[in-house]
């Protein structure tokens, strides 16, 4: 399952095929998909347990079938992989606090997160340098400013349970360096770096990312 954030509000949450038929990521403003309407427990209204369950391993099967997911092979999922301590900052943080961070860290971007650690986005030295070429002439200012005064990005995270496959082939297709990996409550698990993708390659030989 998929997510996009946007100032820690969800503007959609549902399957990676989904996430493909979004025409503009950037515009989106209201929840595509609540978790309480899912397909599967559509299928299941006014039925009994066992057309239920017939359902329910039918619309498995058919979005195997259309993500191309060979079932012979094991697979591994974004918890297996993801890097859990991760690096992140509070929304309360500065913009000179998190370009620090970065730095001390050596990392090129990091999840923004709220009370809770719950996800808000994600900030980067290349958006603290655009801030501050926006603007030149007020560069201290803009970095003493909280994040939660500048605006994020829409953020794409992904569930732990995701397969692996989906989430490389959903930052490739993306352009996305890291992704952030987001558990019950919109609460940061982890994060998933394309270095992360090739060590799991190089140790998983039974990893196939292209099925």
């Amino acid at each position: 399952m998929f997510a996009i954030y946007k100032n820690g509000n969800v503007g959609f949450r549902s399957t990676v095929d989904n996430l493909y038929n979004l025409k503009n990521i950037d515009e989106l403003s209201e929840t595509r998909l609540k978790p309480d309407e899912g397909f599967i427990q559509e299928l299941g209204k006014n039925k009994d347990n066992k057309e239920q369950k017939k359902d329910k391993d039918d619309a498995l099967n058919q979005y195997k079938k259309m993500a191309n997911i060979d079932t012979s092979e094991p697979v591994y999922h974004a918890k297996d992989i993801m890097t859990k301590n991760c690096i992140y900052i509070d929304v309360q943080s500065t913009v000179n606090d998190a370009y620090n961070s970065l730095i001390k860290f050596d990392i090129d971007q990091m999840p923004v997160v709220s009370f809770g650690k719950k996800i808000v986005g994600m900030i980067s030295k290349k958006m603290i340098l655009d801030l501050l070429m926006d603007d030149i002439e007020n560069s201290k200012y803009i970095l003493n400013k909280k994040i939660d005064d500048i605006k994020l990005l829409e953020l794409i995270t992904a569930d732990p349970i995701s397969d692996i496959r989906r989430i490389a082939k959903v930052m490739v297709d993306f352009e996305l360096d890291a992704l952030p990996i987001v558990g019950e409550n919109d609460v940061l698990a982890g994060i998933i770096s394309k270095t992360d993708i090739i060590k799991a390659i190089s140790h998983l030989p039974s990893l196939q990312l292209w099925s």
